[in-house]
């Protein structure tokens, strides 16, 4: 990818570093989906007694609302 197009040994770097951190977010991911399966499988072994706690761990597990931004450029009053 980039490093065939650069031919340089900090393409070559940027490239493997890339490749790195897709297999780090691949393995967070099936971490948290194997999480999700032990989750369910609790859930459904105990009864309504636990659906607070089941439901504040899910919002938990949820990733973050992102945060409102700002607009870009001159505003004027």
């Amino acid at each position: 990818m980039l490093s065939s197009v650069l031919r340089s040994d900090r393409a070559m770097r940027v490239n493997v570093e890339i490749m790195r951190a897709f297999v780090r977010l691949r393995r967070l991911v099936s971490e948290n989906r194997e999480l999700a399966h032990r989750l369910d499988a609790l859930e459904a072994k105990y009864d309504r007694q636990f659906k607070v706690v089941f439901d504040a761990i899910r919002e938990l597990m949820a990733p973050p609302a992102p945060a409102p931004k700002r607009p870009i450029g001159f505003v004027s009053d």
